[in-house]
C-alpha cells in the first residue's frame, strides 16, 4: 500500500484545531527541517485563527529560505498535444468535449514553441502531453524532447506526461528529461472514480503507483501534487505529505516537487465550480503546510491563480513559478503572430489562467518584493538530485547552490534579454544576493563568475 487512506481519515476525524501553544510547539519542530507528521500537518491544516495562521505562514516563509535562500525559480509550460482518451471531468482536453478543436504539434513545431520561450529569456521549460498515445505517445515525447536539446539553448526539459511502464519510463529518462511529473489528482477513491468515468486514466492503482516505477527507471527526481477543490483539501493535502513520505522511506528522496494547482474554469468541462472549494486565505494555507511538511519539495504555483496570491504566496514558501503560461498547443506561436482566433479556430486549452504576467514582468514583481528571480537548471545537470538533494537540502548545504546559481541565472537573463525597468530592479536583486552571501570564499567566486558572464560566457554555474 503506498498511502494509507484510512489512516489520513482518521487523523481527519479525531483532529481538534489547536491552540496557539500546540501551534508554536509544532513550529519550533518545523524550523529544524525535518518536516511534519501527519497529525501535525492535519492540526496546523485546522487551524481558523487569522493571527495564528499568520504566524504559521511567516514561519513557513522563514524555512523556504533556510532551505534554499531567496531564490524563485521561474519556468514556462509548453503543450504539445490536447488530444486525449480520458474524460476527466474538469478538463478541456476531455475526450466528450465535442466543442474542442484538437491540435498536435509537429516536430518543427514544437522546436518553434521551445525557441519562442528561448527568445523571452526561459531556460527551463515542462513539456505537457495529452494522454493519447496515438498521436503522443512515447516516441513522440522521446522525439520532442531530444529535437528541442538539438536544436534551441533550452537546458532543462521536464515532463508531465501519463503514466507509463518501468520500461518506457527509462527511455523518457534516457533522453535528458530531468523531473517527471504526474498529478494523482485526488487521492480520495470514491472522487477519483466519480471524476474519471472513462479512459486509461480511470485505474487508480496504475496511476498513484507511477511514481514507483519512475524512481525505479532512474528518475531520482519527480514531481506530484492534488488539484484542490475536487475533494476536501484537508485529506488531499495529507494524502500528498504520505506520498512524498512514501517516496523517502522507499528511495531516500522525496518528492522533487509539489505542485499547488486550484480547480479553474475549462472550456466544455461538466465540473465549472469546485465541488469543494478552497479560499485564498486556505490555499495559502496549503503552500504553507507543505513547505513546512516536505521542506525538501520545490513548491510550484501555476498561472491558475491571480497575481496578487502569486506575489504573497512566495512570501509564505512557494519556490517555483511559471510567467506567461499557454494552456493550448501552438499558443506562443499564435501569441508572437499576434492571431487572434475565434472560438471555434482556437486550440482548445486545459483550463483558463489567472496571471496572465510575462517573464519579464514576474522577475520584475519577484525582484521587487524582495526576492532573488532564478533561471537555474544547474541541479538536474550536475547529479544534485534524488536522495543526495533530498540530503543536502535537509542539512542546510543546498542554499548557497542556490542563492549563488540564482544570481549567475539572473545577471544572464539581465544582459540577454531584460528591458525597461526589470534591469534595475534585476541588479538591485542581485546586489542583495551577493551581500547575503555568508561564505567569503564562496562571495569571492560568484563575483569572478559574474565578471565572467559580464565578458561574455554563458551557463556559468556552481
Amino acid at each position: 500500500m503506498i498511502i494509507d487512506t484510512q489512516k489520513i481519515e482518521n487523523i481527519l476525524l479525531g483532529i481538534r484545531q489547536p491552540d496557539a501553544y500546540a501551534v508554536d510547539d509544532i513550529l519550533v519542530r518545523a524550523f529544524s527541517r525535518s518536516g511534519l507528521s501527519l497529525e501535525d500537518a492535519a492540526a496546523l491544516l485546522s487551524v481558523e485563527d487569522p493571527n495564528i495562521i499568520e504566524r504559521m505562514l511567516k514561519k513557513a516563509g522563514e524555512v523556504k529560505e533556510k532551505v534554499f535562500g531567496k531564490r524563485i525559480v521561474l519556468f514556462a509550460p509548453l503543450y504539445l498535444s490536447n488530444y486525449c482518451t480520458n474524460n476527466c471531468l474538469y478538463c478541456g482536453f476531455r475526450k466528450d468535449n465535442k466543442n474542442a478543436v484538437r491540435k498536435t504539434l509537429a516536430i518543427d513545431e514544437i522546436v518553434q514553441e521551445a525557441k519562442i520561450l528561448e527568445a523571452k529569456g526561459f531556460k527551463r521549460i515542462l513539456l505537457v502531453c495529452g494522454e493519447d498515445p496515438k498521436v503522443s505517445g512515447i516516441e513522440y515525447i522521446i522525439e520532442a524532447v531530444c529535437a528541442i536539446y538539438r536544436n534551441t539553448g533550452i537546458r532543462i526539459i521536464h515532463v508531465n506526461a501519463p503514466p507509463m511502464d518501468v520500461a518506457d519510463l527509462k527511455r523518457v529518462k534516457e533522453s535528458g528529461v530531468g523531473v517527471y511529473q504526474v498529478f494523482q489528482e485526488t487521492y480520495h477513491r470514491a472522487t477519483y472514480d466519480l471524476m474519471h468515468p472513462s479512459g486509461k486514466k480511470r485505474d487508480y492503482d496504475y496511476r498513484i503507483s507511477v511514481m514507483d516505477r519512475a524512481m525505479e527507471a532512474g528518475f531520482e527526481d519527480v514531481g506530484i501534487g492534488s488539484l484542490l477543490g475536487l475533494y476536501d483539501y484537508k485529506f488531499d493535502v495529507l494524502a500528498t505529505i504520505a506520498h512524498s513520505g512514501h517516496l523517502f522511506e522507499r528511495f531516500g528522496a522525496h518528492a522533487h516537487t509539489i505542485s499547488v494547482p486550484r480547480l479553474r474554469p475549462a472550456d466544455g468541462s461538466p465540473v465549472k465550480t469546485a465541488p469543494f472549494p478552497v479560499s485564498d486565505m486556505e490555499f495559502k494555507k496549503v503552500v504553507a503546510v507543505y513547505r513546512l511538511a516536505v521542506p525538501s519539495a520545490g513548491i510550484v504555483v501555476s498561472t491558475r491563480e491571480g497575481a496578487r496570491l502569486r506575489d504573497e504566496v512566495i512570501h509564505i514558501g512557494a519556490s517555483q513559478i511559471s510567467a506567461g503560461s499557454k494552456t493550448e498547443p501552438g499558443g506562443y506561436t499564435n501569441e508572437v503572430r499576434g492571431e487572434r482566433l475565434e472560438a471555434r479556430g482556437k486550440p482548445a486549452e486545459q483550463f483558463l489562467t489567472d496571471d496572465h504576467r510575462g517573464l519579464e514582468e514576474m522577475i520584475a514583481s519577484i525582484a521587487k518584493n524582495g526576492y532573488l528571480p532564478s533561471l537555474c537548471t544547474t541541479c538536474y545537470r550536475v547529479g544534485r538530485t534524488g536522495a543526495d538533494f533530498t540530503q543536502k537540502t535537509l542539512s542546510g548545504d543546498m542554499e548557497k547552490f542556490c542563492q549563488a546559481n540564482a544570481i549567475l541565472t539572473l545577471q544572464e537573463y539581465l544582459l540577454d534579454y531584460a528591458q525597461n525597468g526589470a534591469k534595475e530592479l534585476g541588479e538591485t536583486a542581485i546586489k542583495r544576493g551577493i551581500e547575503a552571501i555568508r561564505e567569503p570564499n564562496l562571495k569571492k567566486e560568484v563575483l569572478k563568475k559574474l565578471d565572467e558572464i559580464r565578458q561574455g560566457k554563458r551557463d556559468v554555474y556552481f
